[in-house]
């Protein structure tokens, strides 16, 4: 029959209805072109595998030319980046813990008369090794330094040092995960990861099916206020979360053997206000979106760059500076730096506040919105 054969204009006709269609659907092509964009700009100049200007802190008891020539050459190698000169090693250590720098240099008070003397003194360099591919080339690099980097002071009567053997040794201690297992950096940051993704996108879903439903009209009639609605659909999802984090932290005790140095009761408190975070987020993300593909998509278009720029996947500070300032907007940046300070380092809630003050910001700006949407929804 006439009717059943291929009709090139037929064709035609839905190629042009699927295009009407897209049009109308704004969000939907705007993600179809976003989402792509972003990846290419991300993956293009914000990740980097090979961080360099890591931040070092230099505790010096000794200030001869010797040691200026070493950190001079420390800095001349892109990897190290001197911000800090702490007083005391109590110091050295808050700064290595709280994160605030990726390297200690300690260099001992008798270094410069140990070295004339030919006793092959000692640089003891702490890393945090939290994040083995964040420091793994610099560790490379300041080990190659050693052997010439003081050629141009050691002339005269003490020239025969730079003869045989590098004059001084360093010693490199990786803190906090000495063996270089990746395990430990990646299951606790899986933690992170997977609330992100499911509160956000679980949240969004659920209001947004109410929508299409139809029994957001229950919701509307019930003498319930925007606050009491937000709350009564966060709080199922807050208590999957925990379960969620039970049993990541369950299987990286037992089949992983991270280790679980800090308080898991602050840990646990923390949780809550990440979960809250994310789940606002996605509670803004339903009242944007006018069906469940709308709310996927929105839930993709945040969970990408969190993924990419949070320091997950990739070294934060590897990152250029203005990757790093959008890394810090989102919740699972700090998220990363808690979990693992208090699982691997035993950071306490000093230790953690700057980060923890900044998801509490996330949180509250995230319900300003969402409940100021949620307004609009019902009007």
């Amino acid at each position: 029959m006439m009717g059943d054969r291929f009709n090139f204009h037929r064709l035609t006709a839905l190629i042009a209805k699927e295009f009407i269609q897209m049009r109308r659907d704004r969000l939907t092509f705007a993600m179809m072109l976003g989402v792509p964009i972003m990846q290419l700009i991300l993956f293009g100049y914000a990740i980097n595998a090979d961080p360099k200007h890591l931040a070092t802190a230099v505790y010096a008891q000794d200030h001869s030319v010797f040691t200026r020539s070493f950190l001079i050459a420390l800095e001349n190698s892109d990897y190290f980046e001197i911000t800090a000169h702490p007083e005391t090693r109590e110091e050295a250590d808050a700064l290595l813990a709280q994160g605030d720098a990726q390297f200690v240099i300690e260099i001992p008070a008798n270094f410069s008369r140990d070295l004339l003397r030919s006793e092959h003194p000692q640089i003891l360099v702490d890393a945090d090794a939290t994040d083995p591919a964040a420091t793994g080339n610099a560790i490379s690099a300041i080990n190659l330094l050693a052997g010439s980097v003081l050629d141009r002071d050691l002339v005269g009567p003490v020239a025969k040092l730079r003869q045989g053997e590098a004059p001084f040794s360093l010693v490199v201690h990786r803190r906090y995960n000495s063996e270089n297992h990746t395990q430990y950096n990646i299951v606790p940051g899986i933690i992170g990861v997977i609330l992100t993704m499911t509160m956000v996108m679980f949240t969004a879903l659920a209001m947004t099916r109410e929508i299409e439903r139809g029994t957001m009209e229950n919701l509307l009639t019930m003498p319930a206020r925007p606050l009491e609605v937000m709350m009564g659909k966060i709080i199922p999802y807050i208590m999957i979360g925990y379960i969620q984090t039970a049993l990541v932290l369950l299987a990286a005790r037992f089949l992983f053997d991270v280790p679980m140095v800090g308080s898991l009761v602050l840990l646990s408190v923390v949780l809550l206000i990440f979960v809250a975070a994310n789940l606002a987020v996605g509670f803004t993300f339903s009242t944007l979106a006018r069906n469940q593909l709308q709310a996927v998509q929105m839930a993709v278009f945040f969970f990408l760059p969190s993924i990419l720029l949070s320091g997950f996947m990739f070294p934060f500070r590897g990152m250029p500076v203005w990757a790093q300032w959008l890394g810090e907007i989102l919740p699972l940046t700090h998220f990363l730096r808690i979990i693992r300070g208090i699982l691997l380092k035993g950071n306490g809630a000093t230790d953690i506040q700057a980060d923890t003050g900044a998801i509490i910001l996330f949180f509250f700006a995230a319900t300003v919105v969402a409940m100021n949407r949620y307004r609009r929804t019902l009007d």
